[in-house]
């Protein structure tokens, strides 16, 4: 029956798919199986009555007897998996090993099973799966990162475009306003010839005031519109904004808002936010057309590097958040990384024209702030823009009187227009001139400055453009007042640059009158400045 068992024993061991090695208390190695043999490159008389340390690497050789009498003193059974070690073969070479150990108490005394495990091919497998993940998140990343490139010069193109578009939708509308106003006249004598005249160009203004409004878009995608922006709490423009939402989107769709109580002031302009939030309602309530729910969300968030990984052109720090949540279809990948491309659309031609969320990301980033899109098909969409937290405290409410002021015509002062383009140069002129002030005119700032040396009397008001070749307006308005102290400053430009300020918002103490202005809309800021 002993034999029988020792046998047994003995087949089990040659059978095991793991090498075991056995050793005495001594360190000597009493025991070994074929795997053994074939995993380490011994002979079995090669290997038995030898010490263990020939296995061990060079390197932590020294150190392991005093490793080994440490554990024959507490015995215990240690796992395969507790940790990678290495071992090494008869030739010299090592190779990262799993090692499991157990205790077997004998007459002869105290015996270590040890079996070793070759890990070599798993961790070039996970070495593989790691390089291989690692390419996918570079992959990831260059992708975001080219998308944003994207985006950064679709949005260089389109405020170009649309800031010279605007000039000359200023020359449009103020010349239709001219006519109107002549054809008006003649109308009173003669309506049956001139009233079909009027309906005419009353269409034309329309369709100037909607190309207006296509190219605030435009600007505000390339983050070249004007702004005014003001320290204000988000919630209350949510709050403010609300009734008009519900009435967008329709009974069908259910508006919910959940907004954080203990919310950081931001800086922005109140009304670009009011045009993201109702942008983000018409894109949800269209992805519903059988009804659902929109929330509008708000929190505090603070971004540190880890939630920097992927989002290029982020900066650590503090920030609220605006998230915009509906239960519509959702939308692929490859419709998602394209959603904030102007033009880009999945409506059919003539239903959108592809602006809404081009806007809203211009409009964020020109804060210093993302936006961000999360959609899956048949689950829905989330939008979720962060703006950076303003550390000034929030402005104490003033009450405001919902009239409009009477535009005052001119008392005679005289006005200095510089502007490069010759036509919005003209219409400036006409306006301010048939309203009772004198105007003088110059194409640029070496001009300007030669009438400011020359002219007599007194220059009331500077009324100069933004961006002008040679010398811009800051520089044209700088060294008139050094000349003429008196003389008041009013800037007008489709778009501001940095050149004014940063990120190309104005500060609160630069005052501009935007292009395509209407004649009302000049003359009361030209009022406004001259009045102060």
């Amino acid at each position: 029956m002993q034999d029988w068992s020792t046998d047994y024993a003995q087949g089990l061991l040659e059978a095991a798919p793991d090498a075991i090695v056995v050793v005495a208390e001594d360190g000597r190695i009493t025991l070994i199986n074929a795997q053994a043999e074939r995993l380490l490159g011994y002979r079995r008389d090669e290997l038995v009555g030898r010490t263990v340390e020939m296995l061990v690497p060079a390197a932590a050789r020294d150190a392991h007897p005093s490793h080994r009498q440490e554990y024959m003193q507490a015995a215990r059974p240690r796992p395969m998996g507790s940790g990678t070690l290495a071992a090494r073969r008869r030739d010299g070479s090592e190779f990262p090993a799993e090692i499991s150990l157990s205790a077997i108490r004998t007459p002869e005394g105290l015996l270590i099973a040890a079996a070793i495990r070759d890990v070599s091919d798993r961790l070039e497998a996970q070495a593989e799966r790691e390089r291989l993940t690692a390419i996918a998140e570079r992959e990831r990343l260059e992708a975001r990162l080219q998308q944003s490139q994207r985006l950064e010069s679709l949005g260089q193109l389109a405020g170009g475009v649309a800031h010279d578009f605007n000039n000359l939708l200023a020359v449009v509308l103020n010349y239709i306003a001219f006519i109107a106003e002549e054809v008006g006249d003649a109308a009173t004598g003669d309506p049956d010839r001139w009233d079909p005249v009027l309906k005419d160009i009353n269409q034309i203004q329309r369709a100037a005031e909607r190309a207006i409004s296509l190219t605030h878009q435009l600007l505000a995608f390339g983050r070249r519109e004007v702004v005014k922006p003001r320290v204000l709490n988000l919630n209350t423009v949510v709050r403010e904004v609300e009734a008009l939402l519900q009435r967008t989107i329709g009974e069908h769709v259910r508006l919910e808002t959940a907004l954080a109580a203990d919310l950081w002031p931001i800086r922005a302009d109140p009304g670009q936010l009011t045009q993201v939030l109702v942008n983000l309602a018409v894109n949800a309530r269209d992805a519903m057309p059988g009804g659902g729910s929109l929330t509008i969300g708000t929190d505090n968030v603070t971004v540190d590097e880890s939630y920097l990984a992927g989002r290029p052109g982020l900066h650590p720090g503090s920030y609220v958040r605006l998230q915009v949540s509906d239960t519509g279809g959702g939308m692929p990948k490859e419709v998602a990384d394209r959603a904030f491309e102007p033009f880009f659309t999945t409506k059919p031609k003539g239903e959108a024209t592809g602006l809404g969320l081009a806007t809203v990301y211009g409009t964020i980033a020109q804060t210093g702030g993302q936006v961000s899109i999360y959609s899956e098909p048949d689950v829905g969409t989330t939008i979720s823009a962060l703006v950076p937290a303003s550390e000034e405290a929030l402005p104490v409410v003033e009450q405001q009187t919902s009239t409009l002021p009477e535009v005052a015509a001119g008392g005679g002062e005289t006005v200095l227009v510089v502007e490069d383009e010759d036509a919005m140069r003209d219409v400036t002129h006409r306006i301010l001139t048939r309203n009772g002030y004198r105007v003088l005119t110059a194409p640029g700032g070496d001009r300007a400055l030669d009438l400011v040396r020359h002219h007599d009397g007194p220059i009331h008001l500077l009324l100069s453009d933004v961006i002008m070749p040679k010398m811009l307006g800051k520089e044209v308005a700088e060294r008139v007042t050094a000349l003429r102290p008196d003389t008041r400053v009013l800037f007008m430009s489709g778009y501001a640059r940095p050149v004014l300020t940063e990120n190309g918002t104005l500060g609160d103490d630069v005052t501009l009158v935007a292009k395509p202005f209407s004649e009302r809309g000049l003359l009361q800021s030209v009022r406004s400045v001259l009045d102060d």
